[in-house]
């Protein structure tokens, strides 16, 4: 049902491994395709499994530092358009679709990574790690035993997966109704005292009326009445200067302007003085009659200035308990008085969170119900395509279901949904005829988990398209026919994605596109692990000794020659 989806492919091009474990030095160019790595039992290949783990964002210990050393380094060179979207979201700087990634682990417990030299968290590791590689584990089958991952299996494998977020986001929301009822339920009491502290709050400050900006109107008559005599006494005598004594201002002015004007008809260089006369009168006229207005429209009184004293007094009160300014009191009145109205009828409200919750549940079920109906139908096609897949696996006679609880479709009680839906998943086998069909965690031996689980990848495709797959010896446990059949699921893969495997068994090693070996060696009382790329005679040699052992006949030379042959041609 599921196909690969279009993406940019992500690929391990090199991986350089500096004084980790038993590895001093090593540098390691990858192909696209299968690469096989080999090794004697203990020459450290799940070191380089470890190794791109750090780079995916696993936890380091100091352990893993070579003995002797202060610190150990991997990096590694991805070729992946996909990062470059998160790379920006993270201001990290790009350079085409080369990512070099970094980490380095020291004895003391401190490290770092780096993403195109840039300091990262380790956290923006495992960010970027579905974009690049999954690394499936020689215990990774273990999952298969975990009940809550096999609905995300099979929401995988039908292309549910973002009808199911749909569905946890609908929960999520109904539970966020739910709790907001059961609060409100809960804090009724609360919101008794709440309103009472409302309401004394809401009606001192409506009382007193406020005004934006009427307390700096306020302060300017304070200082108006204070004054009073004093103003009015320099109006009248600026007044009476200007325009009432014997001697006025405007008065002498005029009488300038006179003899002024008997020079200019005798001297041009007084005509241009002429033209100030009119300004200068109409100016201090202007300033003469506003004199006077103020004087007569000024009021010397007491009652007024206790009137604005008492104000200015109410507002400062206001603005401590409320406010830094009039603007933030009046603001926190009217914030108030929104929510006291909210508060005041509790019963309205109750009903609107009630109608929330019956809405959000709505959505939830009708989500649900069709996520569920659409499971089943992907379960019954999943179940024939993994019994075909088992067949091919020396699993014949096994049987494979999916199972549901509830087994039937509808919808359960309240107390059943979550955020997967209506129902549990979980996977039932019976490896042989006539026995019931059991949870994995109950029936399944390791070399069985590990066939499940490449059957359910092969029929799924669960990994993004064009991402890195990494396999740590998933074919322990099995032989002969079958190792040859896993062998060519994995090469299948491969058409899809880079796929990277440490194996023992010679009949997946012949399959490789490129071919790895890991050695262990002893120089100078050290112990090192080399890593070499093999072909032609040497990868004939090495699949020979996976056949034979530590003696290697010539049989098993033309034995590993015929299976790298048939690898090739196949």
């Amino acid at each position: 049902m599921l196909s690969y989806r279009s993406a940019a492919p992500a690929m391990i091009k090199l991986l350089r491994i500096k004084n980790i474990a038993l590895v001093d030095s090593a540098e390691i160019e990858f192909d696209p395709g299968l690469t096989l790595l080999t090794g004697e039992t203990g020459a450290g290949k799940s070191i380089l499994i470890d190794a791109l783990g750090l780079l995916l964002g696993a936890r380091a210990s100091s352990e893993i530092v070579r003995s002797g050393q202060e610190q150990g380094s991997v990096e590694a060179v991805v070729e992946s358009g996909a990062l470059a979207e998160t790379l920006a979201a993270h201001a990290l700087p790009t350079d085409g679709d080369e990512v070099i990634v970094r980490r380095e682990v020291h004895v003391s417990g401190r490290g770092k990574a780096t993403v195109n030299g840039a300091l990262v968290p380790v956290s923006l590791l495992r960010e970027l790690s579905p974009l690049v590689a999954a690394i499936h584990g020689q215990h990774e089958p273990q999952g298969l035993l975990d009940a809550d991952t096999h609905v995300k299996l099979l929401d995988a494998y039908g292309e549910l997966a973002g009808s199911a977020r749909e569905v946890a986001n609908f929960y999520a929301q109904l539970r966020e109704a739910e709790e907001a009822l059961e609060s409100f339920g809960r804090d009724r009491r609360e919101a008794e005292r709440r309103r009472d502290a409302l309401d004394f709050q809401v009606a001192e400050i409506e009382k007193a009326h406020l005004v934006a900006g009427e307390e700096d109107e306020l302060r300017r008559e304070r200082g108006l009445l204070g004054n009073a005599e004093r103003l009015a006494t320099a109006a009248g005598e600026s007044y009476a200067l200007l325009y009432e004594d014997e001697a006025a201002v405007l008065a002498r002015i005029a009488q300038v302007f006179r003899r002024v004007e008997e020079l200019a008809a005798l001297e041009p260089s007084f005509v241009p003085y002429m033209d100030a006369h009119a300004s200068l009168k109409a100016q201090l006229e202007d300033l003469a009659l506003q004199l006077r207005d103020f004087q007569e429209e000024l009021q010397v009184s007491p009652a007024r200035l206790d009137e604005v004293e008492s104000r200015l007094a109410l507002i400062e009160r206001l603005k401590r308990k409320y406010g830094s300014s009039l603007e933030e009191v009046i603001a926190f009145g009217q914030k108030c008085r929104e929510e006291l109205d909210a508060l005041s009828d509790p019963e309205q409200r109750e009903r609107a969170l009630a109608k929330m919750r019956d809405l959000a549940a709505g959505r939830y079920t009708k989500a649900a119900a069709d996520l569920s109906r659409r499971r089943r139908l992907a379960a019954r096609e999943l179940e024939k395509r993994v019994e075909a897949e088992l067949g091919q696996l020396a699993m014949e006679k096994t049987r494979f279901r999916v199972g549901f609880q509830p087994e039937t479709a509808g919808e359960p009680p309240r107390e059943a949904w979550s955020e997967q839906g209506f129902e549990r998943v979980e996977f039932l086998l019976s490896p042989n005829p006539g026995e019931p069909l059991r949870p994995l965690a109950r029936i399944a031996s390791g070399g069985e988990l590990s066939r499940i689980m490449l059957a359910l990848k092969s029929v799924a495709h669960l990994d993004t398209a064009g991402k890195t797959l990494v396999f740590d010896e998933v074919d322990a446990g099995i032989g002969g026919r079958v190792a040859e059949v896993v062998g060519r699921k994995l090469r299948a893969m491969a058409a899809a994605h880079q796929v990277l495997c440490v194996t023992h068994l010679p009949q997946i090693a012949s399959l490789a596109d490129r071919h790895l070996v890991v050695r262990k060696q002893a120089e100078k009382n050290r112990t090192r692990t080399t890593v070499e790329a093999v072909d032609g005679p040497a990868r004939v040699e090495e699949v020979a000794r996976m056949l034979g052992g530590e003696t290697i006949s010539d049989t098993a030379r033309q034995h590993a020659r015929e299976l790298v042959e048939q690898g090739a041609r196949s």
